[in-house]
């Protein structure tokens, strides 16, 4: 097809699409939008009888060849230049000013003008295309430094859970969800509701001081896939996290395991469950005296908070059900967590904990030394079990 019945042939496809036809053909196409403006109404005049009252179709024609030159092809430099704007670290001057800004096609456009070529947001896009550079979200893979054992201890960890698995023992994994705003505040997701009526928010995310910040802490029975949460008001602490693992043992846990006799727990390396937090190990000491029961804890390795199932058997889902809701009162919080089901059977209790919890609290050398801790071969730090003191 020639130029004119190119024009007039996406505007015929334009026009039968309808509304957004012409941004349409024109992604399509590569034809600008102008061109296939300019092809409509010439369908029109043609309609009219009236083209000849403007110059003939024949004249519209450029002859082959003709046209304005493609800026690439008229500045060879200039693909080069794109490139070192949108790489200044490795392959251009690091005090560019692009450097340290979002390096979107119009920033590109105006860069390359003050630097003498006169290209337009679209030519850069094209160009970026061409080059084979798209739009891309950063993608979570770093986990910081790798432990030479880190494998070593998922393997320790798994064997554990087998072997308490075998002997029907409760195994539970453990951790804090990240800490959330009460108050009609925007939560992300979407959920159905009437057209045009979302539901409406703050514009600000600032803290409400009379509400404050909802801190659920989790305990995730692996074998059953059954779930506690206790939602905080106060420090995400050693002692709060205990006290979730005595109140779940206490409403669930002892009722589910009638003849258990030591529990095993599978927490993140740090925190206030970290393998290096002398009170989490001082209030484990408590709740083993207070059942009667040991306690066995694997840490998992620096840098792999992710693997704790925890986080995607339980929290996960909880995240997925509050969707799209300002979390406006502690009670909604406390009910959309409860209410979280999944098509495996996953259930989960909830209810609030409106204790206070002092931070701080420096744990003596005397007090660690008087615990019943019994480190395991490899890595004693990571993997240890506490026995229950035995009555006077």
């Amino acid at each position: 097809m020639n130029e004119q019945m190119r024009r007039l042939w996406a505007a015929t496809e334009a026009k039968l699409i309808g509304r957004g036809g012409i941004s349409e053909v024109s992604r399509a196409t590569g034809l600008a939008r102008n061109t296939i403006a300019g092809g409509i109404l010439e369908l029109e005049l043609l309609k009219t009888e009236a083209s000849n009252k403007k110059k003939s179709h024949n004249d519209l024609i450029r002859r082959r060849g003709g046209g304005r030159k493609c800026l690439n092809d008229k500045i060879p430099m200039l693909t080069a230049q794109l490139e070192e704007l949108v790489e200044p670290a490795t392959r251009g001057d690091p005090e560019s000013p692009l450097r340290w800004t979002c390096k979107s096609t119009r920033k590109l456009s105006e860069e390359l003008k003050r630097r003498g070529f006169n290209a337009g947001y679209r030519t850069v896009c094209r160009l970026l295309k061409n080059l084979d550079y798209s739009l891309q979200a950063p993608s979570k893979t770093h986990e910081g430094g790798r432990h030479r054992d880190r494998n070593a201890q998922f393997e320790y960890i798994s064997n554990r859970v087998l072997d308490f698995q075998r002997r029907g023992q409760p195994v539970v994994s453990v951790d804090a969800k990240k800490k959330e705003n009460v108050g009609d505040f925007k939560n992300g997701g979407r959920e159905w509701r009437p057209k045009g009526s979302p539901e409406k928010v703050r514009v600000y995310d600032f803290v409400d001081k009379e509400l404050g910040k909802a801190l659920p802490y989790g305990v995730y029975d692996i074998t059953l896939n059954r779930g506690w949460v206790s939602v905080g008001i106060d420090h995400d602490t050693a002692d709060f996290a205990v006290e979730t693992l005595r109140r779940w043992w206490n409403t669930m846990g002892k009722a589910l395991y009638p003849k258990a006799e030591e529990i095993m727990i599978t927490a993140d390396g740090g925190g206030s469950n970290g393998s290096r937090n002398r009170l989490w190990k001082v209030a484990i000491q408590k709740l083993a005296d207070d059942v009667h029961l040991k306690i066995s804890i694997c840490h998992f390795p620096p840098g792999t908070s992710k693997w704790n199932k925890i986080e995607h058997r339980m929290f996960s889902h909880i995240t997925k059900n509050w969707r799209g809701r300002s979390l406006e009162s502690l009670e909604i919080i406390v009910n959309l967590i409860g209410s979280t089901t999944t098509a495996t059977g996953l259930k989960i209790n909830a209810q609030l904990d409106t204790n206070s919890y002092e931070t701080g609290i420096k744990v003596r050398d005397e007090e660690l030394a008087a615990l019943q801790i019994k480190r395991a071969e490899f890595h004693g730090e990571w993997n240890y079990t506490i026995i229950p003191k035995i009555e006077p």
